[in-house]
């Protein structure tokens, strides 16, 4: 059936809107060449939108002729303001953008193991709240929050875990009953998986899986463009992945005996170690992963001395991946998180050779573009979506 005139105008406008905030500002010749709508349509949408107040006169066209069609139209970005979580397992990050993702306000504090769950709660929570209002009086419309552990795909909430902090659980239920906001809460790893997707390095691609290497292991899956948690939320728990070369199995409860005890920060310091590129001895409790990414930078930079080590890396890290690739073929593996940020091209280029010996299956390996910040990243661009759904659909 054909759509009716409502129906047909709410999509116009969808459409427009989305074009704005990807491409914008725009005018309106612009606007009917990328949508294909006739002149009168774009148009009529365009008032319709300004009287809505989603989009507003920013400035002209360096055109000559001066008219309607010179004018440059962007989205109202002050209408609501947006934020975002990285929830880690000692600290919290927080960054307040605008409607279009400019930074307003941003902040970050340590949380010791040692913390109460009920201080660590009000701690964080006090952050966003300080946060936000330092990006000014506008209200928050939509939070993305990035944590680790399995996320209910039913409920939305984030699961209990054993080794997580509790305050993680207690953080997301505080923000959701303290806030006007609407409350996003997703894996740490998935939402890099969208960062890099939709402004990083798997932009040109559709169908990927992320190895994200920091302090644990994890990984996501995008099929055809949409993520994929999995029935229970668990997909990419690849720090289970029985592997060889590892003692023991992992347990419902525990990954050690996993693939993350062969490519977590933990082991990967040891491996330094034993290759002489860190002092073991050095290595506090907690700082697993900075040392890791400071082993890895090493090995780059010592030449010929560092290949028995990223050699061995790049063994470890393939055998994961080409259990994945086995199962999905996705066609492109990338390296994210701090240590594959670290590795870059050059890690992900050795990845990708050994992982051709071991698989068929032709697979390219990238390093993620993002680094440590693609949770915060894709937290803000899943907490945008959900504004722009609710915002920008104007009645027809």
């Amino acid at each position: 059936m054909p759509a009716s005139p409502s129906t047909a105008r709410a999509i116009n406008d969808r459409l427009a809107l989305r074009l704005l905030q990807q491409d914008g500002p725009l005018t309106a010749t612009q606007l009917k060449t990328l949508t294909g709508l006739s002149r009168p349509t774009v148009a009529d949408l365009v008032e319709r939108l300004q009287g809505a107040g989603l989009i507003r006169v920013v400035g002209e066209s360096g055109a000559v002729r001066r008219g309607p069609n010179a004018k440059l139209y962007g989205i109202v970005a002050d209408r609501a303001h947006l934020a975002a979580l990285d929830v880690r397992l000692g600290s919290v990050s927080v960054v307040v953008t605008d409607l279009l993702g400019a930074t307003l306000a941003e902040g970050s504090l340590p949380i010791g193991s040692d913390t109460g769950t009920e201080p660590a709660v009000e701690r964080a929570a006090a952050l966003l709240e300080r946060t936000a209002r330092a990006a000014g009086s506008v209200p928050l419309h939509s939070v993305g929050v990035g944590a680790p552990g399995l996320i209910d795909p039913v409920t939305g909430e984030l699961r209990d875990s054993t080794g997580l902090p509790a305050w993680h659980r207690g953080l997301v239920r505080e923000l959701q009953w303290r806030l006007p906001a609407t409350v996003l809460v997703e894996n740490e790893t998935n939402l890099a998986a969208v960062a890099e997707h939709r402004a990083g390095a798997a932009r040109d691609r559709e169908t990927f899986v992320l190895l994200w290497l920091g302090q644990g292991i994890g990984a996501a899956v995008m099929l055809d463009g949409k993520l994929r948690q999995g029935a229970s939320g668990g997909a990419g728990e690849i720090g289970f992945l029985p592997v060889p070369g590892v003692s023991g199995l992992p347990s419902a409860v525990n990954c050690d005996g996993g693939f993350h005890s062969l490519a977590g920060s933990a082991a990967l310091c040891e491996l330094a170690a034993a290759h002489g590129l860190l002092d073991p001895g050095a290595v506090t409790d907690g700082r697993e992963e900075a040392a890791a990414v400071d082993a890895v930078r090493t090995a780059l930079d010592a030449g010929e001395a560092g290949e028995p080590f990223l050699k061995e890396l790049a063994d470890r890290l393939a055998l994961g991946s080409a259990a994945v690739v086995s199962v999905l073929d996705p066609g492109c593996v990338l390296l994210a998180g701090a240590v594959g940020h670290a590795g870059g091209a050059t890690l992900a280029a050795r990845v990708e050779e050994r992982l051709a010996a071991m698989s068929p299956l032709r697979t390219e390996v990238r390093a993620g573009s993002l680094g440590d910040g693609a949770v915060l990243r894709g937290a803000l661009i899943t907490a945008r979506d959900a504004a722009q759904d609710a915002l920008f659909a104007p009645e027809g």
